[in-house]
């Protein structure tokens, strides 16, 4: 660390730009930031920085007085162009100490800090254009450390970690529900897991079965933490006992992949993987060794004869409140590229919902706005008149060692002749429903390669 100023220049376009100067490499290290000349150790008040830890970024602190420093984003790992995600923690504060802290090197022009995106009062944050950063963009704002044993920690928006992730999921699968199952797509180039759960209805996984599917996947861009909360809220609702979850697992099968880029999490990248790539763009050709996790969920996508939805959930840092995004482009090669669309069947949904970084004020907001979008398939899927009135202690399976991979052999071993005929008539209900899925088959039953399942689908097209 030294005390010379470095800023990255960049246009007003609103979008990222390449820095010309110097890289911003690593995170700070309970780095202790002292007036220049000082020696000996950090007194009270001298601010020690550190983000060296799970999914934490800030890159330099430069010192300019005892009541200003200068913050420097480290750029996503692999690729300088992407400087928005910052997290990091600040300790060693005294009482009432007041400071202001300058974030210089955004790769963004736009941002919702002009509209008060920082959750501290509005008259005491800027963002403007600096001259001492060569008018780059710049915000700044004041606080006071009002505890001197506390640690504070200031993020870009509110982290969601791939260990929280983990922790969560790792419940879930205690809970030994009939209707949830975990299971593990692939490692990443990091070793991490890329996880796959389905909630449904165990009955829904008979292979004769006409099922309606529902895909949703999360955190492609690792900086958009507000999709991991949507996300959550939605497993949450589809597990509870709401009876409005029960219905839509009776007669849904969600497949949700809550965390595509794990590594990029893990790292605190705002927007791409370990090595630097934005994996939203490599959906069409996704290699098995530069983007496992693309290549495994693009696989498991393939397997399906027929999938109703798919839904990308990310969050928004220049719009506010949550919108979807859908494939509208004239252009087929432009619309083939961006999205899944050329790989999807042609009356499959493909939606991307967009959050903003800032409208939703609190954690709870976004996993309602989940919930929200699991309960509009009961809308869709015209299940409102088979809901049930009031929910009771029966809508949720107790826990046990019941699971899904358990119902073949009970079903072998099952001489109910009344379960049998209930079974065969909602297979036959789910056949004259007006939300009839074909089961055209249109891979092989053991996909191995995209690239063949997509000559295989054009082949069948033509």
């Amino acid at each position: 660390m030294t005390g010379r100023k470095m800023a990255d220049k960049k246009g007003d376009s609103g979008s990222e730009s390449d820095s010309t100067e110097e890289p911003v490499v690593g995170n700070v290290n309970k780095f202790a930031v002292v007036p220049p000349g000082y020696n000996g150790r950090p007194k009270k008040g001298h601010l020690i920085f550190d983000a060296c830890f799970e999914s934490g970024n800030l890159g330099r602190v430069d010192y300019i007085t005892e009541f200003e420093y200068d913050l420097f984003i480290r750029p996503d790992t692999c690729n300088p162009r992407f400087r928005v995600w910052f997290n990091f923690t600040v300790e060693n504060v005294k009482g009432d100490q007041r400071v202001i802290f300058n974030i210089v090197n955004f790769s963004k022009t736009k941002s919702l800090y002009r509209d008060g995106m920082v959750r501290i009062p509005a008259k005491h944050v800027y963002y403007y254009r600096c001259p001492d950063h060569r008018k780059n963009y710049v915000m700044s704002f004041a606080f006071c450390f009002d505890k001197e044993d506390d640690i504070y920690q200031f993020s870009y928006c509110y982290p969601y970690s791939y260990t929280r992730l983990q922790n969560y999921l790792d419940n879930l699968e205690k809970k030994n529900y009939n209707f949830f199952t975990r299971e593990l797509l692939c490692l990443t180039v990091q070793q991490r897991r890329l996880d796959m759960i389905t909630i449904t209805n165990p009955d829904n996984l008979d292979p004769e079965e006409t099922k309606r599917i529902v895909f949703i996947t999360a955190r492609v861009h690792p900086g958009e933490t507000p999709a991991s909360y949507v996300c959550q809220g939605i497993i949450d609702f589809l597990i509870s006992n709401h009876p409005i979850a029960k219905t839509l697992r009776e007669h849904i099968v969600f497949k949700i992949v809550p965390m595509l880029n794990p590594d990029g999490v893990y790292l605190g990248n705002y927007r791409c993987s370990l090595m630097g790539f934005d994996l939203n763009r490599h959906w069409q050709e996704p290699s098995p060794w530069a983007h496992p996790t693309l290549y495994a969920t693009k696989n498991a996508l393939m397997e399906f004869d027929r999938m109703d939805f798919y839904i990308d959930l990310h969050a928004h840092s220049t719009l506010m409140n949550g919108f979807m995004y859908g494939n509208t482009y004239d252009d087929i090669d432009r619309y083939e590229r961006q999205t899944l669309g050329g790989c999807l069947e042609d009356n499959s949904h493909c939606y991307t919902l967009e959050v903003s970084f800032f409208s939703y004020q609190t954690n709870s907001s976004n996993m309602k706005l989940g919930r929200n979008l699991a309960r509009t398939f009961l809308d869709y899927y015209k299940l409102s008149g088979i809901i049930s009135t009031k929910p009771t202690s029966s809508i949720v399976p107790k826990p046990g060692p019941y699971r899904l991979r358990d119902r073949q052999s009970e079903r072998d071993q099952s001489n109910d002749v009344g379960y049998e005929e209930s079974r065969q008539q909602r297979r036959s209900s789910y056949r004259n429903s007006e939300f009839n899925i074909n089961n055209t088959n249109a891979f092989s039953e053991t996909p191995t390669s995209i690239r063949l399942q997509l000559r295989d689908r054009e082949n069948k097209r033509y």
